[in-house]
C-alpha cells in the first residue's frame, strides 16, 4: 500500500527540523516532502540575494542538508521527496538565473546527502504580467532543466516539473505545465535528451483545481510519468494549500485516476496553510486527520 507523506513546512518554522520529523511519525505519516527551499527565500531570489555556499557547493554546502538526513533515519521516516527553493528564474538577472541553477544542481547533490529520490524544481517561468510566448517558454524549460541532466544522474534524483499557474486581477491563469499535453511533452522530450528517467512530474492538486482542469482526466493523461504528488484542496480561488474536503476539489475524480493508473508511490499531502487555520489545541489532530485522508485514499486505489 501507498505510503503517506506530509511536507515538513509548517510545523518545521515552529518546532524545528527534529521535532518535526518526530512529530511528522506521531500523526501517521510514513514520508515527507522536505522543504529544503527553506535554505533560500524566494524574496532573496528575487533581491539577487544567493549566498555563495549554495552556488559553489562543496562540504559546506552539504552539510545544510543533513539535519534532515539525520531526523529522517532517527525517527524511520521517508524523505520521499523534496521542494527546490524557488523561482527557478527572475526577468531582470541573468546572473541571477545562472546562479539559480548552479543552486539547483547543489539541491540535487543535496537530496542524495538525504537519501531523496525525487526533488520538484518549479518551470522556469515569469509571472502573468511578463509572460513569455510558448515558443520562448519552451525553450527556456528545456534549455534550463537540461542543465541539471549531469547531477540529477549521477545522484539517482528524478528532477520533478510542476504544474504551475499565475494570477492578474484577482483572476487565475493557466502558466508553464498546466496544458498537460504540453506537460507530458516536457517530461518525455527532457528524458529523451538524458537516455533515461532523469525527469517525472509532481501533479498539484491544487493548482490543478485553479485551472479548472478534470482530476481524473489529468491524473490519465499524465500517467506513470506522476512521480510525486502535491496533494491539497482549495476554494478554486486561491492557492489556500488545505486539507482535503476544506476546499472544492472532486477527491472522488482525482481518486479514480489514480487507481487507473494503477498509482504505487507515496501520497504527499503540501497542506501548510492548515497550520495558520486551525487552532494550536487540535493541530495534532488535524495533522491525523490528513494522514488518515492519506490511508483512506490508498485503500481506494487499491481495491
Amino acid at each position: 500500500m501507498n505510503k503517506i507523506a506530509v511536507q515538513t513546512g509548517g510545523p518545521e518554522e515552529r518546532f524545528g527540523i527534529d521535532a518535526t520529523y518526530r512529530k511528522i511519525a506521531e500523526w501517521g505519516f510514513d514520508a515527507v516532502d522536505a522543504n529544503i527551499d527553506h535554505l533560500l527565500d524566494g524574496d532573496d531570489i528575487r533581491k539577487h540575494n544567493i549566498p555563495d555556499v549554495l552556488v559553489n557547493g562543496g562540504k559546506e554546502c552539504m552539510e545544510l542538508f543533513r539535519p534532515w538526513a539525520e531526523a529522517a533515519k532517527k525517527y524511520g521516516v521517508d524523505n520521499f521527496q523534496a521542494h527546490a527553493p524557488f523561482p527557478s528564474c527572475i526577468s531582470d538577472s541573468p546572473e541571477t538565473n545562472e546562479r539559480m541553477i548552479e543552486v539547483l544542481k547543489n539541491m540535487i547533490r543535496g537530496c542524495s546527502v538525504m537519501d531523496c529520490r525525487n526533488l520538484i524544481v518549479h518551470p522556469f517561468f515569469l509571472r502573468y504580467s511578463e509572460r513569455l510566448s510558448p515558443k520562448d517558454e519552451w525553450e527556456l524549460n528545456i534549455e534550463s532543466y537540461s542543465k541539471l541532466i549531469p547531477a540529477a544522474r549521477e545522484n539517482g534524483v528524478t528532477v520533478c516539473l510542476e504544474n504551475m499557474f499565475s494570477g492578474y486581477r484577482g483572476k487565475n491563469y493557466a502558466a508553464c505545465c498546466s496544458d498537460v499535453t504540453t506537460a507530458c511533452e516536457y517530461v518525455d522530450t527532457l528524458n529523451s535528451l538524458a537516455g533515461e528517467k532523469a525527469f517525472g512530474f509532481c501533479l498539484d492538486t491544487g493548482h490543478m483545481l485553479l485551472c479548472s482542469l478534470d482530476a481524473k482526466d489529468t491524473v490519465v493523461e499524465l500517467g506513470d510519468r506522476i512521480s510525486a504528488l502535491h496533494i491539497h484542496d482549495n476554494n478554486g480561488i486561491n492557492d489556500q494549500h488545505l486539507a482535503p474536503y476544506m476546499g472544492i476539489l472532486d477527491w472522488n475524480r482525482f481518486i479514480d485516476g489514480l487507481k487507473e493508473i494503477r498509482y504505487d508511490k507515496t501520497l504527499s499531502f503540501e497542506t501548510f496553510n492548515v497550520w495558520g487555520v486551525v487552532d494550536a489545541d487540535v493541530m495534532d489532530s488535524m495533522m491525523r486527520y490528513i494522514a488518515d485522508c492519506g490511508r483512506m485514499i490508498a485503500r481506494r486505489i487499491s481495491a
